[in-house]
């Protein structure tokens, strides 16, 4: 895989997706990409769907980001801007977007289901995050966008959320729940009061009137939400929408990568790159050392050490191979284990434009 490629990913390309376990510098290199790809002239925003705050601590800035993206300082001839997800304001946004009135969108946004859901129920961080991306995508201040992803395997659980959400606003019971008050809750006592017990005894009466009503008051919504949700998920499997995979040669971390794999493939996706950090260096071949002018204690112990280090990297090299003759078709960059240890020093935009560059222009 030579540099040309992360180059030519990078250059043209809208979307570019990172995916991997923890542990392997995803963000970093996430990151890096995203700055080198503000050094190509590339005007960049870099989204972090991941709760954790990895993406502000790799970019040097702290805790500043926000929901809405904030103009990163760099030198160079395109733009760097960082943002991350906020589940609730991006959910909060589509509200007020798709309801007809400011005080249909008040009345959802006060209710105590909504509140609650808003940012915990699972799928709606997932489906929040192909929405963000979305924004992000037809926002005319950014030409490139790229996507750092949690570290769990469910990282591209999102790309479902858009058809899930449309599943179930075609659903039967989707059009019970949204029906006029009267007549809905008349429908639910006559079909589906046996559940409607059960479920009060679980969650509470409260809860199950919140959540009748909430849905009532969604009414009008819908169609603009499965609009939206079919723009989405266009987007995410465009042919300009790219998927990077990053790992390490590890035996663990390589089966995570498998696994990463084998899902975008079941969405009919095909990973663009992967990425395999901190590989050893081989340092020095045998036979061009100098062992005249070292003495043979010294020259002992060097070549032991030599030969640790030749031993790891082709151990590493023999676990990328394995996952080279499993997925012969998907290139990989490799990163050199000295370039790795930007990991564990403090991050500065300047270290973030080196690894990208190395991996631009690397083997």
């Amino acid at each position: 895989m030579s540099g040309s490629h992360v180059k030519q990913l990078l250059t043209t390309n809208r979307v570019i997706v990172f995916a991997g376990s923890g542990g392997v510098g995803k963000t970093t290199t996430a990151a890096a990409l995203a700055a080198h790809g503000a050094q190509l002239g590339k005007r960049v925003v870099v989204i972090t769907i991941d709760p954790a705050r990895r993406l502000a601590d790799a970019l040097g800035v702290g805790g500043t980001l926000t929901n809405e993206p904030s103009r990163i300082e760099l030198s160079a001839p395109g733009e760097l801007w960082a943002t991350m997800l906020d589940t609730r304001t991006t959910f909060d946004a589509l509200i007020y977007r798709y309801s007809p009135t400011p005080e249909q969108a008040e009345r959802i946004i006060a209710n105590r289901f909504y509140q609650n859901i808003a940012g915990a129920l699972s799928g709606t961080q997932e489906y929040m995050a192909a929405e963000k991306l979305y924004d992000l995508y037809n926002d005319p201040r950014f030409d490139l966008v790229v996507v750092d992803t949690p570290p769990t395997r469910q990282a591209l659980d999102f790309l479902s959320a858009p058809a899930r959400l449309t599943r179930f606003i075609d659903h039967p019971l989707y059009r019970i729940l949204i029906a006029p008050a009267n007549a809905g809750l008349k429908v639910i006592s006559t079909l589906t009061q046996p559940v409607v017990r059960t479920i009060s005894k679980v969650i509470g009466t409260q809860a199950l009137e919140d959540t009748v009503e909430f849905f009532q008051a969604f009414q009008g919504l819908d169609a603009g939400f499965r609009d939206r949700a079919v723009a989405v998920e266009t987007v995410l499997r465009d042919t300009l929408t790219q998927y990077v995979l990053v790992s390490t040669a590890q035996t663990d971390a390589t089966s995570e990568t498998q696994f990463f794999t084998d899902t975008l493939r079941k969405q009919n996706i095909e990973p663009a790159l992967l990425i395999l950090n901190r590989m050893q260096p081989r340092f020095a071949d045998d036979g061009l050392i100098d062992t005249q002018s070292i003495d043979t204690a010294d020259l002992a112990l060097l070549e032991e050490n030599l030969a640790h280090f030749h031993r790891l990297a082709d151990a590493q090299e023999e676990s990328a191979q394995v996952f080279t003759h499993s997925a012969p078709e998907i290139p990989i960059a490799r990163a050199p284990f000295s370039a790795a240890l930007l990991d564990n020093q403090e991050k500065t935009l300047e270290t973030l434009c080196s690894l990208g560059a190395l991996l631009a222009h690397g083997d």
